[in-house]
C-alpha cells in the first residue's frame, strides 16, 4: 500500500475526531505490524503526517495528534477563575497604547499633494536615499552601523527572509536553522524547494561546531532573543560562530526582529563580509505597516536585489515612506522605548505568575519557554489551555523536519491587556499543577 493513502486514512481519523488532540499514535512497529506494512513505509507515513502539521514527535514519549485550532468562545467549566474570551499566547503583536495618535499625525502629513504623490509612486528594491539614511539609523546599534549604501527594502519581514533565503541558498540547496526555529521559515523553504538542515542548540544558542557536520550552503539564524527559546548569543559565542563561518565559507543570514529590546552587537560586526542582516517594523513599531529590512555585504546586494525583483518582494512606496517620516521624526524611538517597558512588565507578571515552574524568560522578550511538568505532554496541555480559551503554542510548531519536539510550550506575551495576560497565566499555573486525566475529553 502507498504511505500516502495510509497517511490520508489517519488523516481522516484526526480530522473526524476518532483520534483527539493529544492521544498518543501507536509507536511505527506496532503501526507497521497492525497494517502489515514494512517499518521504513510506517515511518514514511508518520513522516506525511508530520508534515501535514497534524501531529509532532515529543522527545523520549512518541508521536501525538496536533491540536486544533480553539473554539472562538472558550468552554469553560468554572468562568470566574478564567479571563473571558480567547486569550491570545500564541501571536506577538506589540502595541503599546497612547501612540495611535502620533502615527497618525506621521501618516497625514503624507497626505498633502505633493508628499502623496511622490509616496506613491514605485520605489524599487533600493528605496530611497532618504529611506536608507533612516533604515541605517534605525537599525544600527552597540558600535555596529548597516551601510546605508548597501540597505534593500522588502514589503515585510517575512518577504525579507525569503528574498535572502531565495538568493542565498540553491534550488535543491540545504538551510541550517536552529533545531527550533520561527516557523514561517519552514514554510518559506518548503515553497522554496530548499531543505532545512537542524543544528544543535544550548543555553548560548547556536552550537558554531554543529555546521560542520551539516554542512548547509547557508545558515539562518537569531542571535537575539530567539524565537521560540528567547536566549541570547554572548559575544563569545558570535565570535565562535563568525570564525566557523569564514573557515567553512558559508554565508548567514541574521534576524534581528526582536533585537530592538536588547542592545547587544549583532552578528554581522563580527562577520561583516558575509552576514546578511533582516528586520522589519511589524515587531518594532506597527503591525499593520510593514516594511521589510535588508543590510547585506556589498558582495551579496545584487543577488539580494534580483531574488526581490523576482518575488515581487520590493517595499511598496507609500509603507517606506511612511517608515521613514516615522524613524526621522522620532516616533519610531519613542515606541520602541515604550516597547521595552512593556515587555519588562510582562515578563514580570510571567515571573510571578509562572517563577516556581522553571519558565525560562528573558527579562527583555516579549515571548517565554515553558519546559512543561513531568506529566503534561505539549499537545496535550495545548489542548486543555484551549479548552479554557487560551491558545499557546506547542514546541512542535518549531520543531525542523521530523525531529522530535520537547514537552514544552511557548507563550507570546505582548496582544492581551495586563490584567488578562495575569488573570491567562494563572489559569495555566493551574492546569500545569493538575493530572492531565482530569481534563480528557470523552
Amino acid at each position: 500500500m502507498d504511505f500516502r493513502a495510509l497517511a490520508d486514512t489517519v488523516a481522516r481519523d484526526i480530522t473526524t475526531g476518532k483520534l483527539r488532540p493529544g492521544q498518543r499514535l501507536p509507536t511505527q512497529r506496532r503501526f507497521a505490524r497492525t497494517h502489515g506494512i514494512a517499518v521504513s513505509t510506517a515511518g514514511r507515513v508518520y513522516a506525511e503526517l508530520v508534515r501535514r502539521g497534524l501531529v509532532v514527535g515529543e522527545v523520549g514519549r512518541g508521536t501525538y495528534v496536533r491540536a486544533g485550532e480553539p473554539p472562538a468562545e472558550p468552554a469553560l467549566a468554572e468562568p470566574a477563575e478564567y479571563p473571558a474570551g480567547r486569550v491570545d499566547l500564541e501571536l506577538n503583536i506589540p502595541m503599546p497604547p497612547g501612540r495611535a495618535d502620533e502615527l497618525t499625525r506621521g501618516l497625514g502629513e503624507l497626505t498633502r499633494d505633493d508628499t502623496l504623490s511622490a509616496a506613491l509612486r514605485p520605489v524599487g528594491a533600493v528605496g530611497t536615499a532618504a529611506a536608507r539614511a533612516a533604515a541605517s539609523a534605525l537599525l544600527s546599534r552597540a558600535g555596529w552601523v548597516a551601510d546605508v549604501d548597501n540597505l534593500l527594502f522588502a514589503g515585510n519581514g517575512k518577504q525579507a527572509i525569503a528574498a535572502a533565503i531565495a538568493a542565498l541558498v540553491p534550488a535543491g540547496g540545504r538551510l541550517g536553522v536552529e533545531a527550533l526555529t520561527y516557523p514561517v521559515v519552514k514554510g518559506i523553504a518548503a515553497r522554496l524547494g530548499v531543505t532545512l538542515v537542524p543544528l544543535a542548540v544550548d543555553e548560548h544558542g547556536l552550537v558554531p561546531g554543529s555546521l560542520r557536520q551539516a554542512a548547509p550552503h547557508t545558515v539562518y539564524v537569531q542571535p537575539t532573543l530567539h524565537n521560540p527559546l528567547g536566549v541570547t548569543m554572548p559575544p563569545r559565542r558570535r565570535a565562535e560562530l563568525a570564525r566557523t563561518l569564514r573557515e567553512l565559507d558559508i554565508p548567514a543570514i541574521e534576524d534581528t526582529v526582536y533585537a530592538f529590546l536588547r542592545e547587544e552587537r549583532p552578528l554581522a560586526a563580527y562577520a561583516p563580509e558575509r552576514t546578511v542582516v533582516v528586520d522589519s517594523l511589524t515587531k518594532r513599531l506597527a503591525p499593520g505597516l510593514t516594511v521589510g529590512f535588508l543590510a547585506p555585504p556589498a558582495g551579496l546586494k545584487e543577488s539580494l536585489v534580483s531574488a526581490l525583483r523576482s518575488g515581487a518582494w520590493a517595499a511598496p512606496g507609500f509603507a517606506l515612506a511612511a517608515a521613514t517620516r516615522w524613524i526621522e521624526d522620532g516616533t519610531s524611538a519613542r515606541v520602541q522605548q515604550d516597547k521595552r517597558a512593556d515587555a519588562e512588565r510582562r515578563q514580570s507578571i510571567v515571573h510571578q505568575r509562572l517563577g516556581r515552574f522553571g519558565v525560562r524568560a528573558d527579562p527583555a522578550a516579549y515571548h517565554c519557554w515553558w519546559e512543561l511538568p513531568g506529566q503534561w505532554r505539549a499537545e496535550t496541555f495545548v489542548a486543555a489551555a484551549a479548552r479554557r480559551g487560551i491558545a499557546v503554542s506547542p514546541a512542535g510548531a518549531f520543531a525542523v523536519g521530523s525531529a522530535h519536539a520537547p514537552s514544552a510550550v511557548r507563550l507570546a506575551l505582548a496582544s492581551p491587556p495586563l490584567p488578562t495576560l495575569a488573570a491567562a497565566l494563572d489559569a495555566l499555573a493551574a492546569l500545569a499543577d493538575s493530572d492531565p486525566d482530569e481534563h480528557a475529553v470523552d
